[in-house]
Formats: structure tokens, C-alpha cells, sequence
């Protein structure tokens, strides 16, 4: 596949953290998910989770969305610890989208319908809630399937439809749970494009998590690497595919970005 990011952003311009999390730790009963686990994410970074699984990617998307509360530690967003913040204050106040492996859309209501039901909530002025939806529709090449089923949709114009439904806020911050999952190379290589375009021309500060790491890693300026609760490995990708733990814990010793 061919490389999709033909840059590394490694300086920014700012330096302002977006995103802090500082020795997170948390337990389902006696089973440890997360151990002091910290990181920071800065303004226009992309970032990407590697890890087995069950090592508490989806946990971290659920811990800074307010889902879930950790034991211990802080999670910061924009210099304010959000800890005690309920859901629908993060996602409004520091404009987060949430783009979930599964799910995510209205299944019986066609894409349009999907976009203004959403729509309705996070752009209450109705003219310019429709330029943003109209926008979006014609962003991601969906005019042909806007009043299909989201249900008779293929899996990548669903995937459109649901990052489409995360951007109607205009987020500043935009999580991505496993997008390339059960996508077919094409349809990857046009997400992973559209993620590389919102970071360059929105300046959104994106995470995503996935298991297919070579797709990661082509659209990524850094990735941590989880192990046993634990950061592993933290870098450039092409610092961590040369990591020894960071190939102990996930990628082996023949893993190769091309």
C-alpha cells in the first residue's frame, strides 16, 4: 500500500497539549486494565493505540469521552481535569466526536435522515445546519446513496456516514475506534486519506485505535504501543517498528511498514 502521509508533523507550532492523560489506573473488579498510564496529545496530532487485545484501548476512548471514571489519575482537556465533567459537557464544552467501531447511526433512517436527526441537537439554526450537512454529503461523495437506508449502506459508506455525523459538531478533538476494521483495501486507503486531510485542513487532534498496525501507522505522527496495562513503547513509526519492546509486546520480529 502506498504510503499515505508523506509527512511526520514532529514540531508543532504551538506545543499546547490537547489531550493529558496522567497516571491513569483503573480496575473491573480484580482485573487491572489500565496501570499509571500517561500521555499527551498536542493541538493538530495525530496519535494511534497498538496493543493486543483486551489492553484497554477502547477503555482509554471510554475514559476520555466520561463513559467510565478512572481510579486513579487525571484526564486534562484543554488545561481543565475533566474527571467530574458528565458526558454530554465534554463532547459540547471541548467538542469531541466519537466515531465507534460498531454502530453509531440510525439504521432505519436513511443517510439524510441520520445526518439531520444529529444535526438537530449539535446545529440548532436550521440554514446552517443544512450548508453542514449539504457540506459533508458532498465531502465524503455520499450525494448518490443521501436517501438510501444507513442499513442497505456498504461498510465504507457507513463508515463516511458515521466520521460525517462525529464532524457535525466541528470537534477539535476526534476519536476512532478501530476504523479499518472489516474494510477492504480500497476503502481504507480513502479513510485513511480523509483522516490525514481533517488533520491538515480542520487542525483536528485525532486518536484512533486499530489492529491492523500497518494501516495505523501510514497515517499516524506517533503511536504508543500497550502491554500487560502499560505504555511499552511510545514514538514515530518508524521508531517503534525498530523498538524491542514495542516488538516483544505486538509487532514480532518481521513486521515491516511496507
Amino acid at each position: 500500500m502506498a504510503i499515505i502521509k508523506k509527512f511526520r508533523i514532529k514540531y508543532f507550532k504551538t506545543k499546547k497539549p490537547i489531550i493529558k492523560l496522567d497516571k491513569l489506573s483503573l480496575s473491573f473488579g480484580k482485573r487491572k486494565i489500565l496501570d499509571n498510564v500517561s500521555f499527551v496529545v498536542n493541538e493538530g496530532q495525530v496519535l494511534g493505540l497498538l496493543g493486543p487485545n483486551g489492553v484497554g484501548k477502547s477503555t482509554i476512548f471510554n475514559l476520555i469521552t466520561g463513559l467510565i471514571k478512572p481510579d486513579y489519575g487525571s484526564i486534562t482537556i484543554n488545561s481543565t481535569t475533566v474527571n467530574d465533567y458528565p458526558i454530554y459537557l465534554r463532547t459540547t464544552k471541548f467538542k469531541i466526536g466519537y466515531v465507534p467501531q460498531h454502530g453509531g447511526y440510525f439504521h432505519d433512517l436513511t443517510l439524510l435522515e441520520n445526518l439531520n436527526a444529529i444535526g438537530e441537537i449539535l446545529v440548532p439554526d436550521k440554514k446552517k445546519r443544512n450548508e453542514k450537512i449539504n457540506s459533508l454529503i458532498g465531502k465524503f461523495e455520499l450525494d448518490a446513496v443521501r436517501d438510501v437506508k444507513a442499513s442497505y449502506l456498504s461498510g465504507g459508506q457507513k463508515k463516511k456516514l458515521i466520521v460525517s455525523l462525529a464532524l457535525l459538531g466541528d470537534p477539535k478533538i476526534l476519536l476512532l475506534d478501530e476504523p479499518f476494521a472489516a474494510l477492504d483495501v480500497m476503502t481504507i486507503k480513502m479513510l485513511q486519506q480523509i483522516i490525514v486531510n481533517l488533520q491538515s485542513q480542520n487542525n483536528i487532534s485525532i486518536i484512533l485505535c486499530d489492529h491492523q498496525a500497518r494501516d495505523l501507522l501510514t497515517c499516524v505522527d506517533v503511536a504508543i504501543v500497550l502491554s500487560n496495562c502499560k505504555i511499552v513503547a511510545a514514538g514515530t513509526p518508524s521508531e517503534l517498528i525498530n523498538n524491542n519492546e514495542a516488538k516483544s509486546a505486538y509487532f514480532g520480529e518481521s513486521f515491516k511498514l511496507s
